[in-house]
């Protein structure tokens, strides 16, 4: 039935913090999972990082946490254990990104969880696999440093770079997401939950495996879609470069800004049409740049011959221009652009969303476009906003007892 959500009747237990986890569990609920986070009583340490208001959850948490319930347990009690017990036995997802070994030792290991609810699927996010780094402490940066992101990223007089994309912590939440769905629909053939685990740098590395096929490129001679003029034995650092078949480069605009570039793909068909805008009409026809083949070893000239007509029209005028001659090419967006672009509104991807305590606030709302689960993108929780509804309303906790776990600390 249309309006229904694909994930409806999906209890996700959320054991998650910080971003990978998060970003993966509020995929699952804007899918229509019934996303239970759990917290420790002192909460997600995000809702205090980064806070632009004082003593209201900060736009780190907010915009990683809507549309899930949030609930307050402390697991290192007896009490709070037989709690989690219960959780799990009543959930169909459970997902956690807690350092290596940190359920087990809080007594939930995989075969204890199977134990309690043989059809869970249980997902891990950790920063490694299994081997030297598994212990390694895991941040967005270091997934890139060791997924081949920060090697091929940058000029090549430069240093390593790290990409503004968050592609190792929400990355590795998609990927993680892709594996709870497989699990969930081979759950329907077996009646079994599984394990599944995602690794930062595993994740990072499937988002960079262009890099891989070029490192063995490479064994062949030198990238000739690279603006390098010399190659070692590692893929080098490029720039802007697409290093794919199609050469592309951001070419500077006026009135010359940070973000005043357009970046622009010169397919063989282009050629003849951007010579003509540039105002080199000639070069069509030129055999030093008319095929692809007498480009390639001078790409740097062919964008810098562009970059002298671009640099002088204002970046929108530039799209303008290059569309009406079907030529790939986008403006480079600034993350004000952004946020203030209609057609991202429009489509529900920048977000204005209301909250009880810091008023409005803006956030990017569901990539995932599915006809017959259509996504309304609600607040993140207060810290244990929902346990009541949880505790009594669900697991039949009496109001009494609710009142002494909060008492003794147990939420």
């Amino acid at each position: 039935m249309t309006g229904t959500k694909a994930l409806e009747g999906i209890r996700v237990l959320d054991m998650t913090h910080v971003q990978s986890g998060p970003s993966a569990t509020q995929l699952l609920a804007w899918l229509g999972a019934d996303v239970v986070k759990l917290e420790a009583p002192t909460g997600d340490i995000t809702r205090k990082q980064l806070r632009d208001l004082p003593d209201v959850d900060s736009l780190y948490f907010t915009m990683l946490n809507c549309n899930k319930r949030s609930i307050t347990l402390n697991t290192k009690t007896g009490r709070g254990k037989e709690i989690l017990t219960e959780l799990i036995r009543r959930s169909d997802v459970m997902v956690e990104n807690f350092g290596p070994g940190a359920v087990d030792r809080m007594g939930f290991t995989w075969d204890r969880i199977q134990e309690i609810n043989p059809r869970i699927v249980y997902a891990s996010i950790k920063g490694f696999g299994e081997g030297p780094y598994t212990n390694f402490k895991a941040y967005e940066v270091v997934a890139q440093a060791m997924g081949g992101s920060m090697s091929t990223t940058g000029f090549e007089d430069g240093p390593p770079l790290a990409t503004g994309a968050q592609i190792g912590d929400s990355g590795t939440g998609v990927h993680a997401v892709a594996g709870i769905l497989a699990a969930l629909y081979q759950r329907e053939r077996t009646g079994r939950g599984q394990r599944v685990n995602v690794a930062m740098q595993h994740a990072v590395l499937n988002l960079c495996r262009v890099k891989l096929r070029d490192q063995q490129r490479l064994a062949h001679g030198p990238l000739a879609e690279y603006p390098n003029e010399d190659f070692g034995d590692e893929v080098p650092r490029s720039g802007n470069a697409s290093g794919g078949g199609q050469p592309g480069w951001a070419v500077k605009c006026a009135p010359g800004g940070p973000n005043d570039y357009v970046y622009v793909i010169v397919q063989p068909v282009g050629w003849q049409p951007i010579s003509e805008l540039i105002g080199r009409p000639e070069l069509a026809d030129d055999p030093e740049w008319a095929t692809p083949e007498a480009r390639l070893p001078k790409l740097g000239k062919m964008f810098q011959l562009i970059e002298e007509w671009s640099s002088t029209l204002p970046k929108w005028e530039v799209l303008e221009r290059l569309n009406a001659r079907n030529i790939p090419c986008g403006p480079i967006l600034s993350t004000r652009e952004i946020i203030e672009d209609r057609s991202l509104v429009a489509n529900g991807m920048v977000v204005t969303v209301p909250h009880p305590e810091r008023g409005d606030f803006v956030t990017v709302g569901s990539p995932l476009k599915l006809s017959d689960s259509p996504v309304e993108v609600t607040s993140s929780p207060l810290l244990g906003e929902h346990n009541e509804e949880v505790y009594v309303g669900e697991l039949g906790l009496g109001d009494e007892e609710v009142r002494l776990l909060k008492s003794n600390g147990v939420i």
